[in-house]
């Protein structure tokens, strides 16, 4: 079986080496018709005598539509008016003559909250805005200092127990230099 698969293989790459041609030294009849006079000939012709119908229009030309669609669109928008209500004018409107503001004032748009409830929201956010984010990291920051200071002093009492407990602590340079903690 595999005395078979190798004279396969050997026919298959054969034949492609069989197909080509063979080197050999190129013949005078072989050789392409160059001579320098047609060579320099060409080369002291001007550099545009080559090009004919220069004023040739191009057979395609290229637009871009979509910025023009996209201008359509925007010149329809009206931006004078300012913001649609929720639900839309209509919707509002409708609000508006159904639920008149004298008889049912809960259900009016803004009427989630009465004038102190809303003043008390109001000066919760800009407390919360201006100071609470500064008062926050503030806590933080000093809530961290003395968390350093608490663990600074910790370590400084491991080393002096430690220091305490070797009784080589005079040639140890950790018991010796108290700024090197």
């Amino acid at each position: 079986m595999r005395l078979a698969l190798l004279v396969v293989t050997v026919i298959a790459l054969g034949a492609p080496a069989l197909a080509q041609e063979t080197v050999g030294s190129p013949n005078a009849a072989d050789t392409p018709p160059v001579s320098l006079d047609r060579i320099r000939e060409g080369l002291s012709k001007p550099p545009n005598a080559g090009l004919r119908n220069f004023d040739v229009k191009a057979d395609f030309s290229i637009q871009v539509e979509e910025q023009r669609h996209i201008d359509e669109i925007m010149s329809k928008l009206e931006f004078k008016s300012g913001p649609a209500p929720a639900g839309g004018l209509y919707a509002y409107e409708q609000q508006r003559q159904l639920f008149k503001p004298s008889s049912r004032p809960l259900q009016q748009p803004y009427a989630a909250y009465s004038g102190g409830e809303f003043f008390t929201i109001a000066i919760e956010n800009l407390w919360r805005a201006y100071l609470g984010d500064k008062l926050t990291s503030g806590l933080a920051t000093r809530s961290r200092a003395r968390d350093e200071a608490g663990a600074r002093e910790e370590v400084n009492q491991a080393v002096a127990d430690y220091c305490a407990s070797r009784p080589d602590r005079y040639q140890i340079q950790l018991c010796i230099d108290p700024t090197a903690r």
